[in-house]
């Protein structure tokens, strides 16, 4: 029988338990708070469960609550269990809700505004210019959660053949821009952009290759490399600091412009590039020669900046031109930054014998299929720091040994 009234519990200001019957009691707290609680026993275990704040639940509404608490308890169902059950679909349902809201081309300029502080303007720009030329029109008003393969395909397969550098691109970025959104619960299950072991099954790897091979940059002969080594050491200026780290590493140039100490580990000799530095969005590790080594030791540190090469521009780094500028000024103007690479690429295949795969992920350049990928799984950084030992004596031997 139950014991409370409702004038009862509206007076009730004394601190403690009140009974109401079959386990519902009301709970008065020193601070004057009124809660409702239900004690009942499961299993031979006795339980609590609070069934909300007097007076936003009146005692008509806890009396109703407990009868139906009490009631699983009559089917076999714990109501907390129950209640956690609940609780969890209104979460689900709301985080739907909330991702259906947000469509792809928000999610984009999103993760542009939020990395794009480390690019260029031009890069910028350029970056959601792609999407908005070839992606948006098919996704842009989807929420990340209804993209799927099918509508990726819808996206490359138009340009796959005809511009597959840019295709693969723009499947980068909607990529990056997919595990971003599954990163903030936007969506759940695989990336329907990824690459390998998955769009490498659906789209013609050999117009990806085809791409690259497309892909030409002035290069300086590996034999002239040397000498240019020589005339920049001969030139202490962070452009040439950044030229001479961008030809022993043979990394890429935005990689070089945008280095940051804590990047270096100079007591390993490497250099650990983030995903998010990485043109396929997968951290690198770059093995550092020791004239390398020495080149970053004798870089001044800027203690107000992040950077080997900071700058007075919006990103904090120096300007885009500075190495090229450097270069032009040194009578190499047919020559550009990119072109290093193809040198080096040039002088392994040459003048050494070490495997095609190394001397291509030197380069960040991991070439092997889907098969080949899922047994060897190795960076190759022991084989590669060799190789690049071989490339600093070859373009900056020491002086005992020009």
């Amino acid at each position: 029988m139950s014991k409370l009234n409702p004038k009862q519990v509206e007076n009730l200001t004394e601190p403690g338990t009140y009974e109401d019957g079959d386990g519902l009691r009301l709970v008065v707290k020193p601070t004057g708070r009124k809660s409702w609680l239900l004690r009942f026993q499961l299993a031979g275990r006795r339980r609590e469960m609070g069934l909300g704040s007097f007076p936003e639940v009146s005692l008509k509404k806890a009396r109703q609550a407990a009868s139906a608490k009490r009631s699983q308890l009559n089917d076999g169902i714990d109501p907390l269990a129950a209640r956690d059950v609940e609780r969890a679909a209104q979460r689900e349902a709301q985080r739907a809700s909330e991702a259906k809201q947000l469509k792809f081309e928000t999610l984009a300029t999103q993760y542009r505004d939020a990395h794009g502080a480390a690019w260029s303007e031009k890069w910028r720009k350029g970056w959601l210019r792609k999407l908005e030329l070839y992606a948006f029109d098919h996704i842009g008003k989807l929420s990340a959660e209804d993209i799927g393969t099918p509508e990726v395909l819808k996206v490359l397969q138009p340009i796959w053949a005809t511009k597959t550098r840019t295709a693969d691109e723009v499947r980068g970025q909607i990529e990056q821009v997919l595990d971003a959104a599954k990163a903030r619960n936007l969506r759940q299950g695989e990336n329907p952009a990824r690459w390998r072991g998955h769009l490498d099954n659906l789209l013609s790897r050999s117009e990806k290759r085809k791409a690259r091979k497309r892909e030409h940059f002035e290069a300086l002969r590996w034999q002239e490399v040397p000498e240019l080594m020589m005339k920049l050491r001969a030139n202490s200026t962070p452009p040439s600091w950044a030229a001479q780290l961008l030809i022993m590493t043979s990394a890429r140039a935005h990689m070089v412009r945008f280095a940051r100490w804590d990047e270096f580990d100079l007591e390993a000799n490497t250099w650990s590039l983030p995903d998010e530095r990485m043109k396929m969005r997968v951290a690198f590790v770059i093995p550092l020669a020791e004239e390398v080594v020495r080149l970053v030791k004798s870089i001044p540190r800027d203690e107000g900046s992040p950077f080997l090469f900071p700058g007075q521009g919006k990103t904090g780094a120096m300007h885009a031109n500075a190495v090229r500028t450097l270069l032009h000024d040194m009578g190499y103007k047919h020559i550009t930054r990119h072109g290093f690479r193809s040198s080096f690429r040039d002088w392994a295949g040459e003048c050494t014998h070490y495997p095609r795969e190394v001397c291509e992920m030197a380069l960040a350049h991991d070439e092997r299929d889907q098969t080949e990928g899922a047994y060897s799984r190795s960076d190759f950084l022991d084989k590669r720091r060799l190789l690049m030992n071989d490339w600093s004596l070859f373009v900056a031997p020491p002086p005992s040994l020009a």
